[in-house]
């Protein structure tokens, strides 16, 4: 059982969970800071936590199991853990039933409004993985349901919802589309033949890179906007503007002509912008 579960902790990119999580320790904390003048208690941290990792987990698991025969014929993805008979569909559903029950009970443990939006979250959660078969929007889709993260440490450490939380909301979720549509860069010639549907592979990888540029730029402007409408100060601007420079020196590594850097802008940048936001936006707020 070990090992069938490190198998699907690795299938699902466990670690790349510092992609959301930091953001939704970031809406908690300035929903909190906000709306009740104070952080948010432990318990509201372990519990948004608990949540956090649960809706991650099920996605991607979902996203592994609803993809397995996409993944099969791809020679980047044919070794993945499904495909490649290392674990079970059976193992992997039960996975995703015990993440989506600890999605629920964390959501009930924090408050009557997180229950009440779990529906939405839910539906992004599940309805992504089809997106590719009918949208080049998917990006789009993929940013909405990231950005409900930071929305969702909102609601879990307040029980409200402000428009400021929609201006984070619009950052997290057009900086995700961003690098989803570098990464998909990759596959654009084998989603264009087997009829998938992707920034890349319906306007090709040039216009796909200009328009993952404007999805950054937007997301700079939102991330700047939160400053001018909350109480967040200097500190926070200094951590928007090292964000906006990972954001440049992440185009910088991928062109059209050379996408060998494309995992380390991916996986390296990202995972660094969105620790880089959180520790400045906590220490903000505390000091």
């Amino acid at each position: 059982m070990i090992r069938k579960l490190k198998i699907i902790l690795e299938m699902i990119k466990f670690e790349h969970t510092v992609f959301a999580l930091p953001f939704a320790y970031f809406g908690a904390i300035l929903g909190g800071y906000i709306i009740n003048g104070e952080i948010p208690t432990l318990s509201q941290w372990v519990w948004i936590t608990v949540a956090m990792v649960g809706a991650r987990s099920a996605a991607m698991s979902l996203n592994r199991i609803i993809d397995e025969q996409i993944d099969k014929k791809n020679p980047r993805t044919a070794e993945r853990a499904i495909p490649a008979g290392l674990v079970s569909k059976l193992e992997v559903l039960i996975f995703i039933i015990i993440s989506f029950t600890l999605l629920f009970y964390a959501a009930f443990q924090l408050n009557m409004l997180a229950v009440y939006l779990l529906p939405i979250a839910v539906f992004f959660l599940v309805i992504y993985s089809y997106t590719k078969r009918f949208t080049w929007a998917c990006h789009l889709i993929l940013g909405i349901t990231i950005g409900i993260a930071p929305l969702g440490g909102w609601v879990g450490a307040t029980g409200t919802l402000t428009w400021e939380a929609f201006v984070l909301f619009i950052a997290v979720a057009l900086w995700t589309a961003g690098f989803d549509v570098i990464y998909a860069t990759q596959d654009a010639d084998y989603d264009r033949e087997h009829k998938l549907f992707s920034i890349p592979s319906r306007f090709g990888i040039p216009t796909a890179l200009m328009l993952a540029k404007v999805f950054h730029v937007i997301s700079f402007l939102a991330f700047v906007t939160l400053f001018i409408v909350s109480p967040l100060g200097w500190l926070y601007v200094i951590g928007v503007i090292i964000a906006g420079g990972i954001m440049i020196y992440e185009h910088s590594l991928v062109s059209p002509h050379d996408l060998s850097k494309v995992n380390v802008a991916f996986f390296t940048m990202n995972g660094i912008l969105s620790l880089v936001m959180f520790i400045f936006a906590i220490g903000d707020v505390l000091l």
